[in-house]
């Protein structure tokens, strides 16, 4: 004979399996069990061993990318200068972090890139000089030898020069491979090029330069973002995803902005190179330099991802001038902002919280947080 049950039993069955249930079914809403898409973002450098990715590793590490259905992978780019919108349009990445200069030549060159991200609003290119040399201005860059990292970067320099009144055809290039910071410390060239963040990993180099500082003492030009294939706009699917990507990112800057110490911690630690090479006070400065030009459309109202049309028509117009493109390139084919208020689209307080609650170490308790966040 079948025994039954008491009542007491089998209504505690029936709540345990409807908290099974509920909880399965939160944890696929939380993103944590869905099937996440490899998404691969290819960097300029040729590391990815540095504080600039930083909103990228944050993202990562607070799990902003998994709950937007997205599994990152970080890949390093030759030093080619084309290489971070090659690898996208060849689909051997996803998303590019080209400057201005590498974005416009690879579209001129018919490659299926467009800009949808302006991570820095402004310049973010610097010049390096040795202590003792008499340029001044980057109007006394007439005349001289300016290194760089491969040729390539002339596409870079020229445009800046033009804005400055500068005539580049003056300028001798000296292309000096990864050593070009070395270069004009040794005296093998007048100034070297630079950017954000490259300023204090030359400084714990042991490079003693003075910088003429981009967006500060010269430029108003647009700087890096991040592009996509324009084909994946087609996609409705796909252009989810990429803006589900970005949007990581964004969170992954505002996330700094509440708690710099805990982004530089993620960062540092991930990085042996990095804690060989800087010690934290340094790695907390490169990563200022980078921050102040990532968060700098938000923090004037704009939002991340944000870019000035103006300054990219006048950058266009710059580049036609030149020669450097066959044409002036219409903006349209170059950047979109429409993607820009989805990316947006994120709960600022939650991030904030997570960055006020997420613990410090002993070390970057110590770290002083001053300037501009």
């Amino acid at each position: 004979m079948q025994k039954i049950m008491p009542k007491q039993v089998i209504i505690l069955l029936i709540v345990v399996l409807v908290l099974s249930i509920s909880f399965a079914s939160c944890k696929a809403e939380g993103g944590k069990t869905k099937e996440l898409v490899n998404i691969t973002f290819i960097t300029p450098r040729g590391t990815i061993e540095v504080m600039d990715d930083y909103c990228l590793w944050i993202a990562k590490e607070m799990g902003y990318f998994d709950e937007l259905g997205i599994n990152l992978i970080m890949e390093p780019g030759p030093l080619d200068a084309l290489a971070t919108c090659k690898f996208v349009d060849q689909k051997k990445a996803d998303i590019g972090y080209p400057s201005p200069g590498v974005l416009t030549a690879s579209i001129d060159a018919g490659m299926d890139v467009i800009m949808v991200y302006d991570l820095m609003a402004t310049q973010v290119f610097d010049f390096a000089m040795r202590q003792d040399s008499d340029i001044k201005s980057i109007k006394d860059l007439e005349g001289k030898s300016i290194s760089l990292g491969t040729a390539g970067w002339q596409v870079i320099v020229d445009p800046i020069l033009v804005e400055a009144g500068v005539d580049p055809s003056t300028v001798e290039y000296i292309n000096a491979g990864d050593q070009w910071g070395q270069a004009v410390a040794l005296g093998q060239a007048d100034a070297a090029l630079c950017w954000k963040g490259l300023r204090s990993q030359w400084t714990a180099q042991g490079l003693d330069l003075r910088y003429l500082i981009g967006g500060v003492d010269f430029s108003k030009m647009p700087a890096n973002g991040y592009c996509i294939r324009r084909s994946d706009l087609k996609d409705e699917k796909q252009t989810q995803i990429l803006v589900n990507a970005l949007k990581a990112s964004a969170m992954g800057i505002h996330f700094t902005r509440n708690n710099p110490r805990a982004a530089a911690q993620i960062t540092y630690s991930l990085f042996p190179a990095v804690q060989e090479q800087m010690t934290p006070e340094l790695a907390f400065a490169s990563l200022q330099e980078l921050h102040e030009m990532y968060s700098w459309a938000e923090r004037n109202g704009y939002g991340y991802g944000w870019a000035s049309e103006k300054a990219w028509a006048e950058y266009l117009q710059i580049l036609a001038d030149l020669g450097q493109t066959k044409t002036l390139l219409p903006l349209k084919d170059v950047f979109t902002s429409e993607y820009v208020d989805k990316i947006n689209d994120f709960d600022r307080g939650r991030v904030a919280e997570d960055a006020r609650n997420y613990k410090l170490n002993e070390v970057w308790s110590k770290i002083e947080v001053k300037g501009v966040w």
